[in-house]
Formats: C-alpha cells, structure tokens, sequence
C-alpha cells in the first residue's frame, strides 16, 4: 500500500482484492465497512467521491485492519463494533459476538413480558440486557456474567450507549436474589468439547471457549439455568433460554420433568429450533 496519498477509490478497491485473494467473497462490502467503522467518511463517500485524496495515516490504518481481516479475525473485532437490533456495541475477544440469531430471544421475551424485574444470566457483552433496557419498560435490567473481561466489556457498552443495567460478576443464578425477577432471559454456552473443535477458525480461534463449551453433553447450563431458574423468578414468571437445535427437544423435555409450565421451542430466523420458553407455576 502506498505510503503517501491515494484515492478513496483505488484504497478500497485494493482492500477488496486483498480480502477477496485470503479467500472472503464479499471483499469490497468488507472493506468499505472497515473504512466506515475507522471513522473516516461513510460507505457513500466511497461511491460518490472515489478520486477524493487519502492520506498517509488513514491508508496506513486501513491497510492494517485488512491484514488483520486477511488473516482470519472476525470483521466484527477488526472493526470493533457490532450490530444488535437497534444498538452499535463494543466487540471483541473478551466475549462472543452478537448473532442475528439471539436477537429473536429477546422479541420472545418482550412479547410475554415487558415490565418490573429482568436478569440476563450469561450477559457477554450486554447486547441482551442493553436492548431490553432499551425496548422494554422494565423497573430494572440485571445483567450477570462470570467472566470479568465479559462484564468489563459489557459495563463499556453500558456506559457508550447510556442505558441503564446493573451488572453483576458470578456463576449463573448464584448471586441472585430468591424470588426477585419477573422473567430470565440467557444465551448460555451449549456445545461439546468436539463440538467446538469442529467449528470454523473464524469462531474458535477468536471468540472465548468458556462461552460456547458447557460440559460433556453441551447441556450442563442449560440443565443448571432449568433447576435453579425458578428459584429467582416470582410466581408465573417467564424463562426464555438460547439452546442448541440439535438439543432443543431433550432441554424441552427437561424443563417438563423439573415441573416449568407452558414448555415450548421456537424457530430461529434459518428455520431451527433456538428457543425454548417456559413459565414458572403460580404455586412452585
């Protein structure tokens, strides 16, 4: 790459060529992200000012953050920003990415309760508790993670976006109070050891394993969230959990056995069993 000047135009399409030659499709979409995120200008100076000069230290910058993208590391910690529903969050290693996928947790959760007391059990970066806060009318948005990276990162989310949550450091439901949440909310880990091993470099090389790995069978906080997650729900409070889809139906009937009330599983936005959602009893 140049080390003086160039144009907007001739950066980006070089970035692209980079990307496309390491084996991503859709270089050019990726680079003219990377540009955005850097602060730069936005996506549309890219197409409406191509022969606009760039100089030294900004093609330096973005030279770097494509050999970092060329080299495996996720575009969401290149750029150190990720979308989720309606927020623009922090990311990188110290907790997974956001997906697509788990933003349909929260719409489950905000169609059946939407006020009082909400934990997020599991929080990472806070991009769950953040958006209820956000979206819903809740007392109080509590956001528990074991990780101290994790709760680091998600209390810098809380700070850049001015919502309000109060985050907690421990394992699961431990430090919570019995019968003091109106609905749980959690996308706890869910795979095997061999599980995680098979996955793409792109995620087991860069995201944390203590969030993607839970025991032998991939159910174990699954299986601890179901037995000890009424305990600090009021009565016909709501559980809404992210599973595994190869799982759902077994954490299904787990939920049954251990006396949840109205167990049921819903399909993510690729057609897969994600979500399980269940009631604590009135009387339990």
């Amino acid at each position: 790459m140049p080390e003086l000047a160039t144009t907007l135009g001739a950066l980006i399409s070089a970035g692209a060529g980079r990307l496309r030659q390491s084996g991503l499709p859709d270089g050019r979409r990726e680079a003219i992200r990377i540009w955005d995120e850097l602060g730069e200008s936005g996506p549309a100076d890219v197409a409406l000012e191509p022969a606009r000069a760039v100089d030294g230290d900004a093609s330096a910058a973005f030279d770097r953050a494509i050999a970092r993208r060329c080299q495996g590391e996720p575009l969401s910690h290149v750029t150190g920003r990720s979308g989720f529903r309606r927020l623009s969050l922090v990311s990188d290693g110290r907790a997974l990415i956001p997906r697509p996928e788990t933003e349909g947790l929260v719409d489950l959760l905000l169609q059946r309760v939407h006020a009082g007391r909400v934990v997020d059990v599991g929080t990472g970066s806070g991009c769950i508790a953040l958006s209820l806060a956000q979206e819903g009318h809740f007392d109080e948005v509590v956001a528990i993670d074991r990780s101290a990276d994790a709760v680091a990162l998600a209390q810098l989310n809380c700070n850049a976006t001015g919502l309000q949550m109060t985050l907690v450091r421990g394992d699961l439901c431990e430090p919570l109070r019995h019968g003091a949440f109106n609905a749980l909310i959690s996308n706890p880990p869910y795979l095997t050891v061999a599980e995680y091993l098979s996955l793409d470099p792109s995620v087991r090389n860069w995201e944390p394993e203590a969030a993607l790995v839970s025991g032998t069978d991939g159910m174990a906080a699954t299986t601890r969230l179901l037995q000890n997650g009424g305990e600090v729900l009021q009565p016909g409070g709501w559980l809404a959990l992210e599973v595994d889809c190869s799982r759902a139906a077994a954490a299904a009937a787990q939920a049954k056995a251990l006396g949840w009330h109205g167990v049921s599983i819903h399909m993510d936005l690729f057609g897969r069993e994600r979500y399980l959602l269940a009631q604590r009893s009135n009387t339990r």
